[in-house]
């Protein structure tokens, strides 16, 4: 279902549609000096509007498929990590590398180090005038995500005892998966920069200020009110097509 806005962005464009209809029905007597305003620089102006938001719907598609494509690939990954963290349990890794890779895992299954503070605790603490000062361990953003797993196969890649016969577990395995995470991590950035760089040309194309559809067509409807008066047919044609800037 499309936005509010987006109606609107569509609105204006077949309003400007709709006001050239009506100036091609008043015919030559409709002949402004003004190149801007002139019918085909306002045919041009609704073709290359048309045309960006065509393409801004594209841009939108394919960034959506993108986010839905990479939620469904890290979707699996919370109880992989689970397997990964139980299979070094079971060798016989250090201490300190089982520590390590806890506080890896940790960051890459959003869990804390330490219990969220509550409201009262923290009251208490500043009443000691103490500083409150809890940063969140939880690194869920996707970059992040990423390069903990990295983080955590280069961890795993050094420690001999972490072999396991599970092919789901093994570094070959991971780091296949770690490849295609990135893939389509990056490719949701590429196609965000695509979608805001049409946003952009659509926005330029219907508000830039003298340019834009919205000054344009305003424009359009001075003159004629200018040449055929506020009671005139010819304006009453085009004074209630309404153009919003959004």
């Amino acid at each position: 279902m499309a936005s509010i806005s987006d109606t609107s962005h569509a609105k204006n464009v077949t309003n400007l549609e709709s006001l050239i209809s009506a100036v091609i029905t008043i015919g030559a007597t409709y002949n402004p000096s003004k190149d801007s305003i002139k019918l085909p620089a306002l045919q041009t102006l609704l073709t290359n509007a048309n045309e960006s938001l065509i393409a801004l719907k594209s841009a939108e598609s394919a960034n959506s498929t993108a986010i839905d494509v990479r939620e469904l690939a890290f979707k699996p990954t919370g109880s992989l990590f689970t397997k990964v963290s139980n299979a070094l349990k079971a060798s016989s890794s250090s201490v300190q590398a089982d520590e390590t890779a806890k506080t890896i895992l940790r960051k890459l299954q959003g869990k804390r180090a330490s219990a969220k503070l509550t409201d009262e605790e923290k009251t208490a603490i500043a009443a000691e005038g103490k500083e409150v000062n809890q940063i969140s361990a939880s690194q869920m953003g996707y970059d992040e995500r990423v390069d903990n797993f990295e983080k955590l196969i280069s961890l795993l890649q050094s420690i001999p005892d972490y072999n396991p016969n599970e092919e789901e577990l093994k570094i070959e395995t991971l780091q296949a998966l770690l490849a295609d995470l990135k893939a389509k991590n990056s490719e949701v950035m590429k196609t965000y920069f695509v979608l805001e760089t049409a946003r952009g040309v659509r926005n330029d194309l219907l508000y830039k200020p003298l340019s834009g559809v919205v000054d344009i067509s305003a424009d359009v409807k001075s003159y004629i009110k200018s040449v055929f008066g506020a009671t005139s047919n010819q304006y009453k044609l085009v004074s209630k097509l309404r153009f919003a800037k959004i």
